[in-house]
Formats: C-alpha cells, structure tokens, sequence
C-alpha cells in the first residue's frame, strides 16, 4: 500500500486550524501528535485503535491522552491524502458538532483541494 501524504486543511484566509491549535498544547501531547501523524502517513488506512478511530460520515480521529485529558484531531481522506482538520480537547464522545464542522471541511476541500491544502 502506497504511503499516506498527510496535508493541513486550510481556511479561505489561508490559516490551520488544526496547527494553531497544536500550538497551544502541551510539548508532551504535540509529541504524541507528532508520532501518530508520522504512523498515519505511514500506515494511512490501516491505522486503528487506540490511535486512530473512525467517527461517521468519512471522518477518523487521531487519539492522545496526557494526565486523564482527551486530545483529537479529526481527519478526513481525499485520494491518498489525509486531510487534518482540526484538534479538539474532550470530555465523553466527540460532539456531533465539531465532526459536522469536519464534514463540512471534507466538502470544501474536495470542490477545491488546491485552495484548501496549508502551504507555509
């Protein structure tokens, strides 16, 4: 199976919701983030619990958890691409409203993936 390319998804102004976020965590949880994005291009698919999980509607999590906190980036898959689109902190389930806010971003990056995809 060919390897996964891992992209950022971008907002019209041009920003990463999901680095922004990453940006305020803890070192120790970006780490984690950080070996699981690297297993995700690695392994793309074939990654499962309990570091990634598939919610609904085409859209997967990855999974942290530091000092009984819950981390997620929520991701969607374009092709052989895996679309990160943002990072929540939770308590219980993922809400329905922030994996709705990852489908909405699965449409807007299949209409245009060009405009979408985070160039730094």
């Amino acid at each position: 199976m060919p390897k996964t390319e891992v992209v950022f998804f971008a907002e019209d102004k041009g920003r990463a919701p999901v680095l922004e976020w990453l940006d305020d965590l803890p070192a120790k949880v970006q780490n984690k983030f950080i070996a699981r994005i690297e297993l995700l291009a690695e392994l793309g698919h074939e990654l499962r619990r309990p570091l990634s999980d598939y919610l609904r509607d085409g859209v997967h999590e990855l999974r942290a958890r530091h000092v009984q906190v819950h981390y997620r980036i929520l991701y969607f898959y374009h092709g052989q691409r895996a679309v990160l689109s943002h990072g929540i902190t939770k308590k219980g389930k993922v809400p329905d409203n922030e994996i709705d806010r990852a489908v909405r971003r699965r449409g807007e990056f299949k209409r245009d993936p060009e405009r979408h995809t985070y160039r730094e």
